[in-house]
């Protein structure tokens, strides 16, 4: 099918406003018919903005308790390797998240191979046979990416010929200078490879009523807490000074509780990571303890692979019932997972909460006015479904550009420009758009003209 005329629908279909740092707010129910506000006060919004593909529906609906999670978008390869959601959004940064789920919608029993790219950087990457509990529940993913041409894509494509498939979708427009953000940074996607709420139940959208104003949902640390010694989760009610401020508005409940332990020893964690890549780990600390109430009462060293890296005193730092950041960034692993101790050195270690991000490359898109050609010729020539023209025809360079086209980097390898057409054979019906002229690196090779070039004129192709 052709691309849908996208509509920036924001305004009309954001979530609560009041939630969110800007009204630039999609929450699509992928596969659904309807518009609804969930029982956490969220407003979706039938399913839109797809390229192509069919809805379906899990086949065990009774097991899901949120409404979007029983719906779903299929791509079915005859409709193309690669299928998009294509946002309209003001250029920015943004949080996406994503649901995937399987639960035999099709009756095959066979679970799909597919990899996700956002902003066309690949970024998930699915392969089958699942995890039973992801295939029968789902699975959330969530990163965070700048947006600079004006439309927020998401593309899934077909791994051999599995029909890629997603539950739900999220696009929340947060503060661009978040998470230490700075212009040489833009070019980095923020892969969540953990974001945990510590001694406390998960929280967020989905799980509970709390406000946070990116969107983010924190998972509980229960099964990532590597800790012998018995665990004490503490909580308050008191409000916690330096929450929900720029750039990073981490929300008020993070601070409300903490995990320390019965007796002095070390508070351990191990989180898994994909070894190819660097990682941003953010930690969290309130000393919401009033027992606490002096510099000394408790410190600790924080060690990461075996490293000590920093030795942290909350109380001497912000005093208590008082929000405390500190971020650190591993390079160069060698094995699958990052091991974080807390050392006692006075008193029992405590913490509220981690975030470990992938830093993922963004990898290099298409040049934009050769895009826009490319969409031009789309349309023009009336290139079916089947051949995938969606999305950025070039990127990911991990994946095969759309059918009949060559891609190279352009002189200063800046950008990937468009070098071949070969479109021979495909019976095509329609004319060559003027708008190819933009292509200025190209060579075409087209079979069957009806006529010949003529001066300001593209032929028909027949």
């Amino acid at each position: 099918m052709a691309l849908l005329t996208l509509l920036c629908l924001a305004g009309l279909y954001a979530a609560v406003h009041g939630q969110y740092l800007y009204d630039t707010v999609f929450n699509i129910d992928c596969g659904g018919y309807k518009n609804f506000t969930n029982k956490f006060n969220q407003t979706w919004m039938s399913d839109r903005f797809y390229t192509g593909g069919a809805p379906g529906l899990v086949s065990e609906p009774h097991i899901f308790e949120q409404e979007q999670e029983k719906t779903l978008r299929f791509f079915p390869i005859a409709m193309g390797k690669k299928n998009c959601y294509i946002v309209n959004v003001p250029e920015g940064r943004y949080y996406i998240r994503t649901f995937f789920v399987y639960d035999n919608y099709d009756s095959r029993k066979h679970t799909p191979s597919f990899d996700v790219s956002v902003e066309g950087t690949l970024v998930f990457s699915w392969r089958s046979p699942w995890l039973e509990t992801n295939s029968r529940k789902g699975a959330y993913s969530d990163l965070f990416v700048f947006v600079r041409d004006g439309e927020a894509t998401v593309c899934l494509y077909s791994i051999a010929t599995d029909a890629p498939v997603i539950g739900s979708l999220e696009i929340i427009q947060v503060d661009p200078l978040s998470y230490g953000s700075s212009s040489n940074q833009q070019n980095v996607i923020l892969v969540n490879y953990g974001r945990l709420t510590c001694g406390s139940d998960s929280f967020g959208p989905g799980f509970s009523n709390d406000t946070d104003r990116f969107g983010r949902a924190w998972q509980s640390d229960y099964t990532f807490s590597q800790s012998t010694a018995m665990k004490r989760p503490l909580s308050t009610r008191n409000p916690i000074k330096s929450t929900d401020q720029a750039h990073d508005y981490f929300p008020l409940h993070l601070y409300q509780t903490a995990l320390t332990l019965v007796s002095i020893a070390p508070l351990e964690y191990t989180l898994p990571v994909d070894t190819r890549l660097d990682y941003m780990i953010w930690f969290h600390f309130a000393e919401i303890d009033p027992t606490i109430n002096a510099p000394g009462q408790r410190v600790f060293d924080i060690i990461i692979n075996g490293k000590n890296i920093h030795r942290m005193d909350i109380f001497k730092e912000v005093g208590s019932f008082t929000a405390l950041r500190w971020q650190y960034t591993v390079s160069n692993l060698s094995k699958s997972t990052i091991s974080i101790e807390l050392n006692p050195v006075s008193g029992i270690p405590l913490i509220s909460g981690l975030e470990n991000y992938a830093l993922v490359p963004m990898d290099l898109a298409t040049d934009h006015a050769e895009v826009v050609a490319m969409r031009a010729l789309k349309q023009s020539l009336r290139i079916p479904d089947r051949m995938g023209w969606n999305g950025d025809p070039c990127a990911p360079s991990t994946w095969d550009a759309w059918e009949g086209v060559t891609c190279h980097y352009n002189k200063d390898r800046t950008a990937l420009v468009i070098t071949q057409l070969d479109l021979g054979s495909q019976g095509l019906k329609g004319f060559i758009s003027e708008q190819i002229n933009v292509l200025s690196h190209l060579e075409l090779e087209f079979k069957h003209f009806t006529r010949k070039y003529s001066s300001g004129t593209w032929p028909w192709i027949s």
